[in-house]
């Protein structure tokens, strides 16, 4: 197998808003909220649900690796109920190999709202559900062993349980990615995280904003310098401006598309990473790789959804 992901497998669930729902409702733009169920519920009762998806950051990239002809699979905390059904199913519709085994557990399926705002931004609000309750005994080090590339995702570090599956399948793995996730889950586990793509990982994905705040800096050039000085593949990606790979002293720059008709904005940096990724486990060149990214992540802002 070339890439096995875990990650917290979460039904999306995308409603179209304006901005006043978002104030009126306490929520920061282009932020992830965990909620509970109850409050989750309440959100939902006040919105018309365009669609839902079998989601989560690292299920989005593996789908988009199965849809460009690679051998993956997932790894993802669900319950034996409704939703989870229809996660399990989405994800073998899409030639994912599913290493869990789900039971009827007292905790719901997870979900996300995503809120998707006239400027196409999106805001999203997790009940992370029984997907925030991942322990290292879900973890099939099996799958793990067989597979080129272990990715992760830095919103699982938001239980506790989940950090004993993110070492051991740190710990069984050949080679790890993971992606920052979210600005304010880097701000929630900075030390940790810095440990992480310090010492731990092989390649890191992060945005501008994810990846200046983990280092604490406010200068672009600052975060060249440290990615330079750790010896670790880092992909930034940076909205209009493009994206940018750094190796110790090499440093290769891919520009953005123009003029895209911009409609969702969810699912740019999962898809990105799935067509980098690509690239990389398939001997591309660095810029190929970058230019699949851009190329992925183009396409899917310009539709509802995190699918291609």
């Amino acid at each position: 197998m070339k890439i096995l992901g875990i990650g917290n497998a979460i039904v999306d669930v995308i409603c179209k808003v304006d901005d006043s729902f978002l104030s009126n409702n306490n929520l920061i733009k282009s932020t992830m909220k965990l909620v509970n169920e109850s409050e989750f519920k309440k959100l939902l009762s006040k919105l018309k649900i365009e669609e839902t998806v079998s989601g989560g950051s690292v299920a989005n990239s593996i789908v988009g690796l199965s849809q460009l002809g690679n051998d993956v699979g997932f790894i993802g905390k669900i319950s034996d109920d409704k939703l989870g059904h229809s996660y399990e199913e989405g994800l073998k519709k899409e030639d994912v190999k599913y290493f869990y085994s789900k039971k009827n557990e007292k905790i719901p399926t997870g979900t996300c709202l995503i809120l998707i705002t006239p400027d196409s931004e999106r805001t999203m609000c997790t009940f992370l559900g029984i997907a925030g309750n991942i322990n290292k005994n879900d973890i099939d080090t099996n799958s793990i062993k067989n597979s080129e590339i272990t990715f992760l995702e830095g919103y699982l570090w938001d239980e506790g349980d989940a950090k004993s599956a993110f070492n051991t399948a740190i710990d069984n793995s050949k080679k790890v990615a993971m992606t920052l996730s979210d600005l304010f889950c880097v701000e929630r586990h900075k030390p940790q995280f810095l440990d992480l793509v310090k010492n731990k990982l092989d390649l890191t994905f992060a945005n501008e904003q994810e990846i200046m705040s983990l280092i604490d800096t406010k200068k672009f050039e600052d975060v060249i310098t440290f990615a330079k000085q750790i010896g670790k593949i880092i992909i930034i990606t940076r909205g209009e401006k493009g994206s940018i790979f750094i190796l110790n002293d090499e440093i290769i720059e891919c520009e953005g598309k123009k003029n895209l008709k911009i409609v969702d904005l969810t699912g740019a940096g999962d898809l990105f990473a799935a067509g980098f990724l690509h690239g990389y486990i398939n001997n591309l060149s660095t810029k190929n790789s970058l230019e699949k990214g851009t190329e992925l992540s183009s396409k899917i802002i310009q539709k509802i959804g995190a699918r291609i």
